[in-house]
C-alpha cells in the first residue's frame, strides 16, 4: 500500500497509506529542509538555488517523498512544470545545463525494489491527482546510483535509455601513472609549448570577481567558436549568463564551483566551468582563443591542468560531461549510461509519451541507428 498525500489549493492535505508525496512550489522552502543526503552535484544547493532564481519565468514544482509512519522525509525531486505546444509538462529543473538529474535521497533512506516502485508509483499517482491537471511527466538523464543509493524513479523506465551518457575518468591515487596512460595526447609537450610565452601559467580562480572575469571570456570564446561552426549558442544570454555568475558567486569559495584557466600576458588562452562534490568534478564548460594556439591544444591543456590540480586535492572521479567528443576517450573516459522515463498524466499525454518510448527502444535495439539519429538532430554534445 501507498500513502498519497496532495497537496491542495487550501493547504489541507488528503492521504492513504503508505509513501507520502507533498508538493512546494518554492524552491526556497524547499531548500529550509535538512541539507544531509545522497545527492550528485547537480542538485547542490549552489547548483538548484541558481537554478531557479536565473530561470524564474518557469513554474518549481518540488516533490517531497516522506514515510507516514515515521515522518521522516525519504527523498526530494527538484522539478518544475510549463507548457510546450499546449502541453503540461513535468520535468527536472535543468533546460539542459545539468549532466544528470536525480532525487535527493535522506542519508537514511531504505530502498529497496518494493520502495523504489512505490516511490515512483506514488509519484505519478500525486502529479495526475493535482488541479494543475498536468499532461506528461518527462525525467531526462538519470543515473542508477546517488551516492551509492539506488535511483527510485529509474525503475520507471528502460535503464540506459537516456540518448546521452556520462564520461568518467577514473585517475586512481597515483596521477603519474594517469599521466602515463594518456601519453600519446602529448600534454607535457603542450605545456612545453605554452610556458615560452610570457607570463604563461595556469589558474583556478580563487575569489568571485576573477571568476566573473573568466566567465566573461568564456562566453565570448564560445560564442566565436559557435559562430565560426555555425551553431546556436545561448549560454551568455541573459538567464544563461545570471545562473552560471550566481554558481560561481555561491560556490567559489567553498571549491563546489572550478573556474580555471591558461593565460599568458597577452591573453586568457583557455577555460574551464565545472563543478566538483566530494572526489568527483564534472566538466561542463571549455573555451580556447582559437586556431592561432592551436601549437599547444589549449582546450585538452586546460582540461589536464584542472584534473592535475583538482587530483592533488583528492579528486578522483572525473566526468568529462554528456555527449561523446572523441577527445574524451583520449583522456581515458568510460561512457556512463543515463535513463530517461516519459509517464502519460493525461489522455493529451500519451502521443507525446508514446513517442518517447518508441525512441528509446530504438536506442535500446539499435545503438548505432539512434546515435546517427541523434547526432543528425544535434543531440550529441552540449
Amino acid at each position: 500500500m501507498t500513502f498519497l498525500s496532495v497537496e491542495k489549493p487550501d493547504g489541507l492535505v488528503s492521504s492513504t497509506s503508505g509513501i507520502a508525496i507533498d508538493f512546494l512550489r518554492d524552491w526556497r522552502h524547499a531548500a529550509l529542509r535538512p541539507s544531509a543526503g545522497h545527492r550528485t552535484a547537480f542538485q547542490h544547493g549552489h547548483w538548484l538555488g541558481a537554478w531557479y532564481e536565473a530561470f524564474h519565468d518557469l513554474a518549481p514544482l518540488i516533490a517531497v517523498v516522506s514515510d507516514v509512519a515515521t515522518g521522516k522525509d525519504i527523498a526530494m525531486v527538484p522539478m518544475i512544470s510549463h507548457v510546450r505546444r499546449g502541453i503540461r509538462i513535468v520535468e527536472f529543473a535543468d533546460l539542459g545545463v545539468s549532466d544528470n538529474n536525480a532525487p535527493i535521497l535522506a542519508l537514511d533512506a531504505a530502498l529497496d525494489a518494493v520502495a523504489t516502485d512505490a516511490i515512483g508509483k506514488a509519484l505519478i499517482d500525486a502529479l495526475r491527482a493535482l488541479p494543475d491537471r498536468f499532461d506528461l511527466l518527462r525525467l531526462k538523464k538519470m543515473p542508477a546510483q546517488i551516492g551509492g543509493k539506488p535511483n527510485p524513479l529509474v525503475s520507471l523506465g528502460r535503464v540506459g535509455s537516456c540518448s546521452l551518457n556520462g564520461n568518467l575518468v577514473l585517475t586512481g591515487d597515483d596521477y603519474e601513472d594517469y599521466q602515463a596512460s594518456i601519453k600519446r595526447m602529448q600534454m607535457p609537450r603542450c605545456w612545453r609549448v605554452f610556458s615560452r610565452h610570457a607570463g604563461a601559467r595556469f589558474e583556478i580562480a580563487a575569489d568571485v570577481t576573477r571568476a566573473r572575469e573568466l566567465l566573461d571570456v568564456m562566453d565570448v570564446q564560445q560564442q566565436a567558436r559557435m559562430r565560426k561552426l555555425g551553431s546556436r549558442f545561448v549560454l551568455n544570454d541573459e538567464a544563461h549568463a545570471r545562473f552560471y555568475r550566481e554558481v560561481a558567486r555561491q560556490g567559489v569559495a567553498d571549491g563546489y564551483a572550478v573556474i580555471s584557466a591558461l593565460v599568458c600576458d597577452e591573453t586568457v588562452v583557455a577555460t574551464t566551468l565545472g563543478v566538483r562534490s566530494g572526489a568527483t568534478y564534472f566538466l561542463l564548460r571549455i573555451s580556447h582563443a582559437g586556431d592561432s594556439w592551436s601549437s599547444c591544444s589549449p582546450g585538452l591543456l586546460v582540461t589536464e591542468r584542472t584534473m592535475a590540480t583538482l587530483h592533488a586535492e583528492g579528486v578522483r572521479r572525473f566526468d568529462l560531461s554528456i555527449g561523446n567528443q572523441g577527445y574524451k576517450r583520449r583522456f581515458g573516459a568510460e561512457p556512463v549510461p543515463l535513463t530517461d522515463v516519459s509517464v502519460a498524466l493525461s489522455w493529451r499525454g500519451m502521443p507525446y509519451a508514446w513517442r518517447d518510448h518508441a525512441a528509446q527502444g530504438l536506442r535500446g535495439r539499435h545503438p548505432r541507428l539512434a546515435a546517427l539519429a541523434a547526432r543528425a538532430m544535434g543531440k550529441g554534445a552540449r
